[in-house]
C-alpha cells in the first residue's frame, strides 16, 4: 500500500475525487483514525460542501464520532452547472482542505459542545463568521494556505459562479489577503503533508 492510501483508512471516499481527497487528508494526519464518509448531495443553491457529525455517533467517544463531508455533485456556474471533479485539483484541495478544517474544530468538543455549536450556527450569523474563519485558521495552519487561496479566488474570479454565492463569501469567510497574510506570519507552524 502506498503511503497516502493508508489516509484512507476508516474512510468512504467516492470514485471520482478519491485521489484530491487522499492528498487533502494527508495535511491532517490528527483524522488519520477519523471515521469520516465524503458523499455526494444533491446541490443546493448557497452550499457546495459541509461538514458535520454523524448524529448517531455524537454521544460516543471523541475517538470514535465518526463525520460526513457532504460535496454538492455538481456546482453551478451560471445557465450551466460543473461536475465538482472537474475543478481544478487544487481549487476542489482546498475546499476540501476548509471542510476539514471544520472536522479539525469539532473532534475535541463534546457532545454538548457540539449541541451548542449546531444551535449557533443555525441562529447567529457572527457565529458562522468565526466557525468559516476557524476552518480557514486550520486549513493554513496544516500548510493548505495556498490552497486556500486559489479556492477563494476561483470562486471570487469566476464569471459564472452566482453573484449571491461570492457575496456569502464575501461576508462569511477570510478573503484570500487575510489567508495570504496568515501563511506569511504562520510559516513556521505549518505541518508538510505526510506524502
Amino acid at each position: 500500500m502506498k503511503q497516502i492510501e493508508t489516509y484512507g483508512y476508516r474512510k468512504t471516499i467516492p470514485d471520482e475525487i478519491y485521489f484530491q481527497v487522499l492528498e487533502t487528508l494527508s495535511y491532517y494526519p490528527e483524522l488519520k483514525n477519523t471515521p469520516i464518509t465524503f458523499r455526494f448531495k444533491n446541490p443546493q443553491e448557497h452550499i457546495i460542501m459541509s461538514a458535520q457529525p454523524v448524529f448517531k455517533t455524537l454521544f460516543r467517544v471523541l475517538d470514535e464520532r465518526a463525520y460526513y463531508v457532504n460535496i454538492s455533485r455538481t456546482i453551478k456556474l451560471g445557465s450551466d452547472s460543473m461536475k465538482i471533479e472537474d475543478l481544478p485539483k487544487d481549487v476542489l484541495i482546498g475546499w476540501l482542505g476548509h471542510e476539514l478544517g471544520h472536522l479539525m474544530d469539532y473532534k475535541d468538543r463534546s457532545a454538548w459542545g457540539m449541541i451548542k455549536f449546531g444551535i449557533g450556527y443555525l441562529l447567529f450569523p457572527n457565529f458562522v463568521k468565526g466557525a468559516e474563519r476557524k476552518a480557514d485558521e486550520y486549513a493554513v495552519q496544516h500548510g493548505l494556505g495556498d490552497y486556500i487561496v486559489k479556492t477563494k479566488n476561483y470562486i471570487l474570479n469566476h464569471a459564472e459562479i452566482p453573484l449571491s454565492y461570492k457575496e456569502k463569501m464575501k461576508k462569511l469567510y477570510l478573503s484570500p489577503e487575510e489567508i495570504m497574510q496568515m501563511v506569511d506570519t504562520d510559516q513556521q507552524g505549518t505541518v508538510s503533508p505526510a506524502i
